[in-house]
Order: C-alpha cells, then sequence, then structure tokens
C-alpha cells in the first residue's frame, strides 16, 4: 500500500493533481516557513529533486496558490513572496528593508464576511498590506538620527 505525506493528501484534497513538483514547492514552503521569494523556492527544491525550471516552480506555485494551499504577498515595487498556509491575512512591509510580518487578522478590520453583509459582495479574496519601518530600521533611524542631533548640538 501507497504511503502518502501530509502534503499529498493536502494536495489531493484540494482537487489537484499531485505532482512531484507540486509536493517539492510545498514541502519547500512549509520547511522554510515565513515569506520566500521564488529564487528561495526553486533553489530548495532543486536540493530536493536534483533539477526543476523556474517555470516550473511558478506554475506549482500557481496552481497552488489558486487552491489556497499557497499564499502569494506582493509588496508594491518588490517581487513576490510566497508562503505556505490556508487562511489569508494581513502583512506589514517596511519600507527600507522590504521585510514582510504577518499581522493578527483581529488588529486589521473589518473581515471578508463583514463586506458582503455590509456591502453584498462575495469576496474570493483579500489582500490587505500595512506600511511602515520595521523594528530593525527604526533602530537604525534612531541611532542615525541621535548621531545628528550629537553633531548638531557640538560647538
Amino acid at each position: 500500500m501507497e504511503q502518502r505525506t501530509q502534503t499529498e493528501n493536502d494536495i489531493r484534497a484540494t482537487g489537484l493533481r499531485c505532482t512531484v513538483q507540486r509536493v517539492a514547492v510545498l514541502d519547500a514552503l512549509r520547511r522554510a516557513g515565513g515569506h520566500q521569494p521564488v529564487t528561495a523556492v526553486t533553489a530548495a527544491v532543486r536540493e530536493q529533486l536534483g533539477t526543476v525550471s523556474p517555470q516550473g516552480v511558478y506554475d506549482a506555485l500557481d496552481s497552488l496558490s489558486r487552491h489556497g494551499l499557497v499564499q502569494r504577498v506582493e509588496p508594491a515595487g518588490s517581487p513576490a513572496l510566497y508562503e505556505a498556509g490556508t487562511v489569508p491575512h494581513p502583512h506589514a512591509v517596511c519600507r527600507r528593508c522590504g521585510a514582510v510580518a504577518d499581522v493578527d487578522p483581529a488588529e486589521a478590520g473589518a473581515s471578508p464576511t463583514d463586506l458582503r453583509g455590509d456591502h453584498g459582495y462575495a469576496i474570493d479574496g483579500v489582500e490587505v498590506t500595512f506600511w511602515g519601518l520595521c523594528p530593525r530600521c527604526q533602530r537604525t533611524t534612531d541611532e542615525t538620527n541621535d548621531e545628528t542631533n550629537d553633531e548638531e548640538s557640538s560647538p
């Protein structure tokens, strides 16, 4: 009897055909965690399979994201990032370094069901992005400001 992995079961449960590339892509995202660029996903899949074309990875990511197994995050002015997960959620993006962090949906305001009830929309996707400075860039800004203030106050 064939032993199926959780990843294979998850892919089949969406109605997708379970291909070696789809399994490798979803496994790579689950192992890496966080928000991964296509280049990192491709490198991880190549480690697992030996060879894979970038287009093959893009195709697998597209299928997996259309079926809700992968979330695509597209910060304006930056390449798309991907993460394993079935629940759409908001993100915070640093304007300086491009770091991306997940935001608790409860902190983000209206839910898709609120929009349906209040406005009649049948929502099939949500993308909320908050922009600002990450903690590391805030510290860098604070340190730079401190140095500038020290220089200005010198005689």
